[in-house]
């Protein structure tokens, strides 16, 4: 029977370890356990024990989310099993049959498929990457290498946060805290309020600033470390998490979206910080590759980070040493050890060196071998004790999180966008991480087209939404859709297309089952689609206007907030715009406020986390770019009152004593005790938000 179920596996999925004997293996007990237990507590049919008088323990199988076992594919394959063991064995279904059915849903539980090991055996590991790589090399290296010749580092985006202000314990808060994209998910920024506190980085120096008596209680030197010029952190009660980039990190990210190039010999470091008394590191992890992102839960943060095979290839520019053959024969003869992700603990007992096993490392059923995600898992409460990482043989450079799930995306043929010549495609895989147990590897997919953000992405009541743009940058082929996709199968179960013909998508906003899009080229769509059904998803309304958004944000009561830039009828851009729609009847959204700064412009694309939405009072700060010669670096700021706008001045943090024009940029606002707060390189001014009036200075100089 188990050769028989082994063939049916093989037909209706790619190679997994259940093609070496998986229905004898501990994670098919499990998993069958699990389903028989299920069956039993709903009064079914009652199943005999699978593999009597196995000698192993099996272990407490968690369930993830709700979803019937017969989904077809490997479900089918299990529900063969079972219903053949309830008939004595003597019915089993052959490859190619329809297979019978489980009668009744199994609460709980996934797909069987996504619970199954990808492979075997190190030496099935090590076999399966050099065969993919050697077959995606070029005659430069590894896909992406030939264009690391130069080190960008911008600032890395955020996303919409709910609309109004929690804690973390969901009570409403006097404090503002980061502009998120899923409530309950916190994002690595420059700045974290906690416990009446401030803490920041600018200049690489890590700040602690009272709330209360406006004063700096604490400072930590970050310069001494690669990478404190993109420092951000994470913070639990007394307890941080700085994120540090590496000297050998890599990024391109100009309007195409952030494209990971990790180079092979590329490292990050993360640096475990006390915040009881006197800041100060406490130990570090050093990781192989490049950091991509990271998501907080509690006190679990999920780390991202992506890493390259350590291959030496010859330098293409020695005449005669280019050659796709040679770089292959350097693949294949490569050992286990060039690709397996390693890392390093240092704590009070030392420093520990650790490398991510065999059997945590899985693969979607296209790879190229190039790159490894690597997802580490840490206890801010607990720094300093060792991670449990799981890697997949892909590539990743957007993040996105619920409370339960992990995606991570990338555009593999991202050259596209500039050339036109291939067809494009987004990649997205899912992890599961609920709890703070190692993250489960549950399946990945992909989509036409190339994502804008992260906020491009959401996973909502079983489904997962992306939308894309597909065609050359600024050719009249570009065109958008948005795809629904079943969250457990991550098959597609509908799709609208044809958005904003000729244009690219500037902004997505998911706000429940709909979905706000703009596009742009000369004028600016709003397109508010209707996910209610994602079988059917269907374009309800749309708003033509001159400008665009590139942000938008939750106003609450049927409101959306649009920033981005007003424009001429020919597309010429013209000067910072401030929007707000009415979108309660999705059929019919109507512009009621607008706020326009001709001289100034915002960030050619606004970081969210720059932006601050203080629902309570209806306060709006957003950062200003102005074409005037010093002016640059302010916020502006405005109200919400009803449908309307009303705009409350430009605030500038002041000029000390050496500082720099960068200095004085306002990198982030925040709420505090009735007052706002902009922080700069040369410290934090405290003001009346409806006057504008300085009520305090903290200089950091």
């Amino acid at each position: 029977m188990g050769d028989n179920i082994n063939r049916w596996l093989r037909s209706v999925r790619p190679k997994t370890a259940a093609d070496d004997d998986w229905s004898d293996t501990f994670a098919a007990d499990e998993l069958l356990a699990a389903i028989h237990s299920t069956i039993e507590s709903d009064g079914q049919q009652r199943i005999g024990k699978v593999s009597a008088g196995r000698s192993r323990t099996r272990r407490h199988f968690t369930p993830g989310r709700r979803v019937s076992l017969a989904v077809g594919g490997l479900g089918c394959a299990v529900a063969v099993f079972v219903m053949s063991t309830v008939n004595g064995g003597n019915d089993v279904t052959p490859p190619g049959a329809a297979a019978p059915q489980i009668p009744t849903t199994a609460p709980g539980m996934r797909p069987a498929a996504f619970l199954l090991h990808n492979y075997s055996s190190c030496a099935d590991l090590l076999a399966g990457l050099r065969s993919h790589t050697a077959a995606s090399v070029t005659r430069f290296g590894l896909p992406g290498q030939q264009l690391m010749y130069a080190d960008y580092r911008p600032g890395l985006a955020g996303a919409p946060s709910a609309a109004k202000a929690t804690d973390a314990a969901g009570g409403t808060s006097n404090i503002s805290t980061t502009n998120v994209q899923e409530a309950g998910v916190d994002e690595p920024d420059i700045v974290k309020t906690d416990d009446g506190r401030v803490v920041a980085i600018t200049d690489g120096v890590l700040r602690v600033v009272d709330i209360e008596s406006k004063q700096v209680t604490g400072t930590l030197d970050l310069t001494l470390y690669d990478g404190w010029q993109s420092a951000q952190l994470l913070v639990d009660g007394d307890h941080a998490l700085v994120m540090l980039g590496g000297a050998d990190d890599g990024y391109l990210a100009e309007r195409f979206g952030p494209v990971s190039l990790a180079r092979p010999n590329a490292r990050s470091t993360y640096l475990f910080v006390d915040l009881a008394g006197a800041p100060k590191v406490t130990g570090s992890m050093r990781a192989a590759g490049s950091y991509v992102d990271a998501r907080q839960i509690g006190s679990t943060v999920r780390l991202v980070v992506s890493s390259t095979p350590t291959i030496t290839f010859p330098d293409r520019r020695v005449r005669g040493q280019v050659s796709i053959a040679a770089n292959r024969h350097l693949v294949r003869k490569s050992p286990m050890s060039a690709w397996l992700p390693n890392y390093s603990i240092t704590n009070g007992a030392g420093t520990t060196n650790h490398r991510v096993p065999c059997s945590q490392v899985s693969h979607p059923s296209r790879y190229s071998g190039a790159s490894l995600l690597t997802i580490y898992t840490l206890d801010l409460a607990h720094l300093g004790s060792a991670s449990e990482p799981v890697s997949v043989a892909a590539d990743g450079d957007t993040v996105y999180a619920t409370s339960s799930s992990l995606y991570v995306a990338s555009n593999p043929d991202w050259y596209c966008c500039m050339t036109g010549e291939n067809p494009q495609r987004t990649e997205i895989h899912r992890f599961d991480i609920t709890g703070a147990a190692r993250p489960t590897y549950l399946g990945s997919a992909s989509v036409p087209g190339r994502l804008l953000s992260r906020y491009s992405i959401s996973d909502y009541d079983g489904s997962l939404r992306i939308a894309t743009t597909t065609g050359r940058f600024g050719s009249a082929g570009q065109s958008s859709s948005l795809y629904v996709l079943n969250s457990d199968t991550l098959k597609i179960t509908g799709q609208v297309s044809g958005l904003g013909a000729g244009e690219r998508i500037y902004a997505v906003r998911f706000l429940g089952p709909v979905a706000y899009v703009v596009t742009f080229r000369e004028t600016d769509p709003l397109y508010v689609i209707d996910l209610n059904d994602p079988t059917v998803p269907k374009l309800a309304g749309e708003l033509k206007l001159t400008g665009y958004s590139d942000y938008l944000h939750d106003a609450g009561d049927g409101r959306v907030i649009g920033v981005g830039q007003e424009a001429s009828d020919e597309g010429r851009v013209a000067g910072l715009q401030v929007s707000l729609f009415n979108v309660s009847n999705p059929a019919a959204p109507v512009r009621t406020g607008h706020v326009v700064r001709p001289r100034d412009r915002g960030e050619s694309t606004l970081d969210p986390h720059a932006f601050l939405y203080w629902q309570p009072t209806g306060l709006i700060v957003t950062p200003i770019d102005s074409w005037a010669r010093g002016q640059s670096g302010r916020v502006l700021v405005l109200t919400v009152s009803g449908d309307s706008l009303k705009p409350v001045g430009a605030l500038a943090n002041p000029r000390t004593s050496g500082s720099t024009e960068d200095g004085l940029g306002i990198q982030r606002s925040l709420f505090a005790d009735g007052s706002l707060w902009t922080l700069s390189g040369s410290g934090i001014q405290v003001s009346d938000p409806a006057t504008l009036d300085r009520q305090a200075w903290i200089p950091f100089r």
